[in-house]
């Protein structure tokens, strides 16, 4: 996807519109999401471009405390509550439109950190230790560990979390952006 195409659909996951207007009304509003935009451009193809963002991603992470490296791989729609704070690994793959709430952890000691699926909602505080799989449409409750893999269409929850149920997974996952196969 183009550089354009990830912020718009960060800015969809945070209002359910794409506009100008939405787009600085967010920027100033959500750290989140403000965050993301130096992100995406971080990662973008044109060097310069890359490299002024780089810079400024840097300060971001400082002073919003959301440490997500840019070289981080993550999907469309990407939606980080209440603005941080939160901690993602380089090796971390994020899907497509996931939720990352307040003070979530997905880190490595041993090189290889998480691969979460698409439409996962993980709750505050949770922490994914080493090279779980989170499937799709996956619900994580709050304060949750979570140290073995997660089927998809589920809900989990608990140290360490546990499937807990299959009933509405994902429901906590609003205005998904709607990716092409």
């Amino acid at each position: 996807m183009r550089t354009v195409d990830l912020i718009k659909s960060d800015l969809f996951r945070y209002t359910g519109r794409i506009g100008f207007w939405e787009f600085i009304r967010a920027y100033i509003a959500y750290r989140g999401f403000n965050f993301m935009v130096w992100f995406r451009l971080a990662q973008a193809k044109a060097p310069l471009v890359s490299r002024m963002a780089s810079g400024v991603l840097r300060l971001k992470r400082r002073k919003y405390g959301i440490d997500i490296p840019k070289t981080t791989l993550i999907g469309a729609g990407l939606y980080i509550g209440h603005g941080g704070p939160c901690v993602v690994a380089p090796t971390a793959r994020i899907g497509n439109n996931v939720n990352l709430s307040q003070f979530v952890t997905i880190g490595s000691n041993h090189n290889k950190a998480a691969v979460i699926g698409d439409n996962v909602y993980i709750g505050p505080s949770c922490v994914l230790v080493e090279d779980v799989v989170i499937g799709d449409n996956v619900t994580i409750g709050a304060g949750s560990i979570v140290v073995k893999s997660i089927p998809d269409n589920c809900t989990a929850a608990g140290n360490p979390a546990r499937v807990l149920n299959t009933r509405n997974p994902g429901r906590y996952v609003n205005r998904r952006w709607p990716i092409s196969t």
